[in-house]
């Protein structure tokens, strides 16, 4: 019997899935763009500046994305792209590349979206990826509750536990920060975005809406006159124990490409349990 407590090594994942290597990837050619004579460009379109800041450079819409792509320093980008692919992995070949892209930019843009609202008439703009970063722990969290994580590579701490943590040393932090003005140069307030907006996505997700799933209803594609017509889907059963321990059992035993769409799906609805 699998769970998401034990550690297995299901042939069909991949160490690198696409949207993590493309993520990472395109970090990288921006953070070495910043280095060169295109960086005072980019110092002046891609940030997130604060709405209603004072100097030459203001808020832009498309900042919610490109924000994400900068970087302040080698050690920022080493640790949102380490921690990108360590946590990220997992959920990209458990989710599939498109729900997980979509994922990872919702949680962007909304972390984006609390950093503006704790900012505003600041004279400092916000970059890296670290607000999606959050969304994507919080995700590790949820599916693999009861994973260790080893802390300082030492100290064995559960994945709930590790997230609940980091959380509240956001929050207090970000507190600290907007009342002491101690003069911190870290985005807390996104960071707690990014998993406030990851925690509402999966929540909806469970309960059978996807934001991916709606842009391609709002937005269909279009189709062959002669071809079957698409049917809404009835609402998903509540997926048991057994079922999940024996799509857990198929994919060591077959791997993850074995998987049929369905099952892929149970195994996304049962991951917050």
């Amino acid at each position: 019997m699998n769970n998401y407590n034990q550690p297995f090594s299901p042939g069909g994942f991949q160490v690198m899935p696409p949207a993590i290597k493309t993520i990472i990837l395109a970090n990288i050619a921006v953070f070495l763009l910043q280095f060169s004579p295109l960086g005072i460009y980019l110092m002046y379109f891609g940030p997130l500046w604060p709405v209603a800041s004072s100097g030459e450079y203001s808020f832009q819409l498309w900042q919610l994305i490109t924000y994400m792509f900068m970087h302040g320093g080698f050690a920022h980008i080493l640790f949102n792209m380490f921690a990108l692919w360590l946590f990220g992995a997992e959920i990209e070949n458990y989710w599939g590349t498109k729900e997980f892209t979509t994922y990872y930019f919702v949680c962007g843009i909304g972390a984006a979206l609390l950093n503006l609202l704790t900012t505003a008439g600041s004279q400092y703009p916000t970059v890296g990826a670290s607000g999606a970063v959050f969304g994507i722990l919080l995700a590790f969290g949820m599916m693999f509750p009861d994973r260790y994580i080893y802390l300082y590579f030492l100290f064995p701490v559960k994945a709930k536990y590790f997230v609940a943590g980091y959380a509240g040393i956001e929050l207090l932090m970000g507190i600290n920060n907007s009342t002491m003005g101690s003069g911190s140069n870290i985005a807390h307030f996104a960071h707690l975005g990014g998993m406030l907006v990851g925690l509402v996505y999966i929540k909806s997700r469970q309960q059978g809406w996807s934001f991916s799933e709606w842009v391609d209803r709002t937005f269909p594609k279009k189709e062959e006159s002669s071809g079957p017509k698409l049917h809404k889907k009835e609402p998903a059963a509540p997926v048991s124990e057994e079922e999940v321990d024996a799509i857990l059992d198929k994919i060591s035993r077959h791997g993850y490409e074995s998987l049929s769409d369905k099952e892929k799906e149970t195994l996304l609805k049962a991951g917050g349990k």
